[in-house]
């Protein structure tokens, strides 16, 4: 968590907050998606995260998934934005959130995966019609990409 998500849960506790996040869909040539499995909820989710003061959403989906998967990503296009009732959540700890996401894609990467231990437990290429257990936030957003592989609406 971010020291500025620490001070605001200080005001706050664990009263609703708005966070603008980004995150990255990054597929591989076989249109498979990187998902990293998370420490905080035992789920899958994208690699994405709240956008620090100051950065660039842009560098912001960069930045989370190099920390959570590893992956260095490049030419990043923009995919959706998501929120509303189906972007609410609340952590493990009683945190609850309302996330303003915006989500872009990608099929430009390199890296090996790697697995921090700190947001990852595990990280893999997921088939987007058979993708395992998934954090509540992102399955509209993997609804969506599913749905423009399928139809071939993504480039």
């Amino acid at each position: 968590m971010s020291d500025y998500i620490s001070e605001l849960r200080k005001l706050v506790g664990h009263k609703p907050l708005i966070l603008s996040t980004a995150g990255a869909i990054v597929l591989d040539k076989h249109d498979r998606v990187l998902l990293h499995h998370r420490c905080d909820n035992d789920l899958w989710g994208l690699p994405g995260g709240v956008i620090e003061l100051g950065e660039s959403v842009e560098d912001a989906a960069i930045r989370e998934v190099f920390e959570e998967t590893g992956i260095k990503v490049d030419n990043l296009k923009l995919f959706n934005i998501y929120s509303g009732a189906n972007q609410h959540y609340i952590y493990p700890n009683g945190d609850e959130v309302y996330y303003v996401c915006i989500t872009y894609y990608t099929r430009t990467f390199n890296g090996q995966t790697q697995i921090d231990g700190i947001e990852s437990k595990d990280v893999g290429f997921f088939d987007v019609n058979n993708l395992p257990q998934l954090s509540q936030p992102i399955k509209c957003i993997l609804e969506e990409l599913r749905h423009r592989i399928n139809n071939n609406l993504l480039q």
